[in-house]
């Protein structure tokens, strides 16, 4: 810690749960620990966490408010001495804090004159005692017996191997055709990205195994077989990622028998047979919360490569932020991609008043999807569109209603940030948005959100309001009307269907699902975007988020399904529910092993599980600012979602996959504290 960091305020902040006479209190307690007094200032506090509009306060006031950043007012005149404190409770949050990351993750004090002063903000506590906090990967230690002979993650379909032979020093990949050869380069790549000193690739002049790769008909794309014998190791598959998939299998083997040759051994005879129960077995990750580097990005979709996942959703705007260069509309990143004081975006969920954030050039985009395609993987962009738009809207105004009155909020407490469907510029907007995408993703999949509009979304916008007229009549139109300031938000995302704004909603996406499916583009949503019924089943998948029987009903109604249920695969969601582990709880929690046993399509009919594409997994990055924090919440249950969607759920263990789940790599390395 530096002088100046020793003397900088110091922020504490305690929940204190509800009891049978009092309410909930949240309370901060700023001390001086500098040499001079602090006067005109208001203290800025930003975290997952949000204070409700209708809060009241003791010891203070509360000000200005966007979300998750809130302005805390002394009282007029006050003055805080060097080592004194001044104690602010606020009674009445969006939703009960229930873990250490739901409260202040960075505080900041505004003076009079506009100058900033940053605070050091410890973890939040919870009244009646603490445990330690955890941050970091929870250790699996590899037990001395394990239920199977080799490690693997996510186990194969077929393993009959007998004996054990030396481990080798390394494997020598040996390929003559083209797609054999482009999966050991890809390989070897991986391997490098993971594992750069363990030295898995070796030329056979430093004693590195043969592994004979070679093409044979009758193998799907992702399915391969490995052979062991005397004279070396045998790969058959017929297209790239069949073999990188089998080379993979192949360096779990060595990295368990090399580092635990006790518990694992390199087979000496017999075969691994293997192919995907699932087609879609992907892992989506929001930027617009959090923002990661190009190698943060790169490195996770190795860690992809070695789960054997094949697509990565990246979720590029939110209302938090915007994050992927266009041409088109440079405002998009010169004000949607940073936060800070003074900025269109203040700090959010802990940023520090100094500017910060981040985007994605095109040459940077280039070189991701490029990566991702030589490791399996598709990528999917997501510009998440009516709603979740507040950063969009900031960086382009006039796509608003000139004529509009604000009178809603977001599930997140945005106000007002929603693309209004009636607009011909929203339209214009996106499909120049949209044709700079799909030069940059060639998967030709693009998602576009459609989730968490809220009730009372474009009820003060006089041209929403006569486009709804025209679609479902003066009667809905002046209904609608009528939730202009009337409906709030709570901690969980308002129900629309049936309403103005789902019908609207319905407009806005059957006409930008057209002009995607025009441009031969299949488009994804989140479950949402099934409102009306009007999107074109056959060139759409949709994301099933709330839980499997509402994605059943979908699947019942016709719509390729991906399951990604908040309350096992959104992997923001704690481990457990003390308050010391970090996450969040809105869709409740889920330990590893829960997660690792969760059947995504349990009760459906043979009928709903043909419209089903796959399992997802999900982060949303509220608490990821702190990237210990991230290696807890993702690992190991990364790697149970994708043996859930590679492995016959017959041979499921988890026995078997504890054992072997600490070999699996992390994407920061943090030791759990």
């Amino acid at each position: 810690m530096t002088t100046r960091d020793r003397h900088a305020p110091q922020l504490e902040t305690t929940w204190i749960p509800a009891t049978g006479e009092k309410g909930a209190a949240y309370l901060l307690r700023l001390t001086n620990r500098s040499a001079r007094p602090l006067a005109g200032f208001r203290l800025c506090v930003s975290g997952p966490g949000a204070i409700d509009p209708a809060a009241r306060a003791e010891g203070g006031a509360i000000g200005k408010r966007l979300s998750n950043f809130t302005e805390l007012l002394p009282p007029p005149g006050f003055q805080l001495l060097p080592g004194g404190s001044w104690e602010i409770a606020v009674h009445g949050l969006s939703w009960p804090f229930r873990h250490w990351t739901d409260g202040a993750r960075g505080a900041y004090l505004v003076f009079d004159d506009g100058s900033t002063l940053g605070v050091h903000a410890g973890a939040t506590q919870i009244k009646g005692g603490n445990a330690p906090l955890k941050r970091g990967v929870e250790p699996y230690p590899v037990p001395a017996v394990a239920p199977e002979p080799i490690s693997v993650i996510p186990w194969p379909n077929r393993v009959l191997v007998s004996g054990r032979r030396a481990v080798p020093t390394g494997l020598a990949p040996e390929a003559v055709d083209d797609e054999a050869r482009s999966a050991a380069e890809a390989f070897a790549g991986l391997v490098h990205d993971l594992f750069a000193v363990e030295g898995i690739v070796r030329p056979l002049e430093e004693g590195g195994l043969p592994v004979r790769m070679h093409m044979a008909e009758g193998f799907a794309a992702e399915a391969y077989e490995i052979a062991f014998s005397g004279g070396g190791v045998t790969i058959a598959a017929s297209a790239h990622a069949g073999f990188l998939h089998g080379l993979v299998t192949l360096g779990q083997i060595w990295r368990g028998a090399r580092h635990f040759p006790a518990t694992y051994g390199f087979p000496a005879a017999g075969t691994i047979t293997d192919a995907p129960a699932m087609g879609w077995r992907g892992l989506h990750l929001d930027v617009a919360r959090q923002f990661y580097g190009t190698a943060e990005i790169r490195k996770l979709l190795s860690i992809l490569a070695w789960n054997k996942l094949n697509r990565f959703h990246w979720h590029l705007s939110d209302d938090e932020a915007w994050r992927v260069e266009i041409d088109a509309y440079p405002a998009l990143t010169e004000i949607g991609a940073w936060r800070g004081h003074g900025l269109a975006i203040p700090p959010l969920l802990g940023t520090a008043p100094e500017r910060s954030g981040g985007y994605y050039s095109k040459p940077a985009i280039r070189g991701i999807v490029a990566h991702a395609k030589g490791l399996g993987i598709e990528v999917v962009p997501e510009i998440d569109v009516p709603g979740h738009s507040y950063a969009l809207l900031q960086a382009i105004p006039e796509l608003r209603d000139p004529g509009e009155r604000s009178g809603y909020h977001s599930v997140q407490a945005f106000p007002d940030n929603c693309l209004n469907p009636a607009r011909e510029k929203t339209y214009e907007v996106l499909e120049t948005i949209f044709r700079e995408l799909i030069d940059l993703f060639p998967f030709r999949t693009i998602h576009v959100g459609a989730d968490e509009v809220p009730l009372g979304a474009w009820s003060g916008s006089p041209e929403a309001l006569d486009r709804l007229r025209s679609l479902a009549g003066a009667e809905m139109a002046e209904a609608h009307a009528a939730r202009l300031n009337a409906a709030g938000h709570s901690h969980l995302a308002d129900a629309i269907e049936g309403s103005g704004a789902a019908v609207l909603q319905a407009f806005f996406l059957k006409r930008l699902q057209a002009f995607l499916a025009a441009e031969g583009c299949i488009t994804g949503g989140w479950e949402e975007a099934a409102h009306g019924n009007v999107i074109d089943r056959d060139k759409t998948y949709l994301c099933g988020w709330r839980d499997t029987e509402i994605a059943a009903s979908l699947a019942e109604d016709g719509y390729s399904i991906v399951v990604c249920p908040g309350q096992a695969y959104y992997l923001d969601m704690a481990n457990g529910p003390d308050w010391d582990e970090p996450g969040a709880s809105w869709a409740g929690w889920s330990a590893p092993e829960a997660t690792y046993a969760f059947d995504p399509v349990a009760g459906w009919s043979e009928a709903q599980k043909a419209r089903l594409l796959g399992v997802q997994a999900c982060i949303w990055s509220e608490p990821m600012g702190d990237r210990a924090v991230f290696d807890r919440l993702v690992f190991p249950r990364l790697s149970a979602i994708a043996e859930t969607g590679w492995t016959d759920a017959r041979h499921k263990s988890w026995d078997r996959f504890r054992a072997a789940a600490g070999l699996m790599p992390v994407l920061y390395g943090y030791p759990l504290d």
